[in-house]
Parts: C-alpha cells; structure tokens; sequence
C-alpha cells in the first residue's frame, strides 16, 4: 500500500508535466509548415504561363500590281503585265512573365506586384500569288516577285494597328494574370500591386 501511494503521486507528476510539454508546443509552435508550398504554388503558376501570346488577330489583302514596260523608246506600244496577290497576316501580342517583377512575402502572406513586362508584337504577312498577266516577250522575273511580295508585306506591317493590339493585349493580360491573384487569394496572400495597372479591389 506504501507502496501505491509513493508511486500514484509520480505517475501523476510525470502525467502533469507531459501535458504542460504538450500544451507549450502546441502554444507556441510557428505555422511556418506552409510557407515553402505557397510559394512554390504561386511561382510554379507563373513559370506555367512563361511566354504567353493574349491575343492573336488575323488580317488578309488583296494587291494588284502592273508594270508598264515601254519597247524601243516607245516606237512600239508599251507592254502591260499584272500580278494579283492575296496576303494573310496574323498579329500576335505576347509577354515574356520572366520579366514580371513580383515578390511573394511568406511572411506576412502578401503577393507585391511591382513590374508588368512590356507587349512584345509579331507580325506574321504571308503572301501568295493569286494570278499573273504576262507576255512571252516581258516575263515576271525573280527580281519583280521579290519587289512584289516586300510590297504587299510592307502594307500588311501598316494595316495592323500597332497601339490599339497593344492596349487590347494590356487588357487581356490582365484577365489572364487573375488566376494567379485567385490563386493567391485562396492561399490568404494579400495582392499588393505598385504598378497603378491591376484593380485589386475585386480579390
């Protein structure tokens, strides 16, 4: 009986202290299991997307060409040939997301924007020869098909509205850019944007 009295009183000591261990750890232990996975989360989002092409645009132009050739310093009558050709072009407004400047704080779970890439734009002309109009005695030469087609791709370059692509692939970016906030809303980050571009009113 001595015995049990001597032991009862330890078994419930080392008891207490085991609970005082256990609820100290649980009080002061950090949360910091999940900061390495948000941030590999949002940058992996990010590293996905890499080179993203927003918007494409697709135009297409018909040219007529005719050359006039005088023979014989126009003792006879001048020769005409006509070349009709048919010009696809595709616009395309990319951005390069490696050069977006943003910094994940893990610490006080906050996603900083603080640089947006700039539009990269491509401009694609294909040009294929629809008809052509010649004689046997003036024929297309290469040096004409080559003048041709620069030409009919040099009005291509000026029938696309450089600015207006730019500010509608601005626009589409940013929709694109809202999984990523949607992303790092759902893991509780905060978006801070020090751009002035993004509303972050609605995140």
């Amino acid at each position: 009986m001595k015995t049990n009295s001597k032991i009862l009183p330890f078994i419930l000591g080392a008891a207490l202290v085991l609970f005082i261990v256990l609820l100290w750890n649980a009080l002061t232990k950090k949360p910091e299991d999940k900061v390495q996975n948000d941030f590999y989360i949002i940058t992996n989002q990010i590293r996905k997307m890499n080179k993203m092409v927003v918007m494409e645009q697709d135009f297409s132009s018909m040219q007529k060409t005719k050359i006039t050739s005088e023979l014989f310093g126009g003792v006879l009558p001048d020769i005409e040939k006509e070349l009709i050709t048919f010009t696809k072009t595709n616009a395309q407004v990319s951005y390069d997301l490696n050069k977006m400047k943003l910094e994940v704080d893990s610490v006080n779970k906050k996603l900083i924007i603080k640089e947006l890439p700039n539009a990269e734009i491509r401009i694609i002309p294909s040009v294929e020869i629809q008809s052509m109009d010649d004689s046997f005695i003036d024929r297309f030469n290469e040096k004409d098909l080559q003048k041709i087609s620069k030409s009919a791709k040099d009005n291509a370059y000026k029938t696309v509205n450089q600015n207006r692509l730019r500010d509608e692939g601005r626009k589409q970016l940013l929709e694109n850019l809202d999984n990523i906030f949607v992303l790092a809303k759902a893991l509780n980050y905060t978006i801070e944007d020090q751009t002035g571009l993004i509303d972050t009113s609605k995140f």
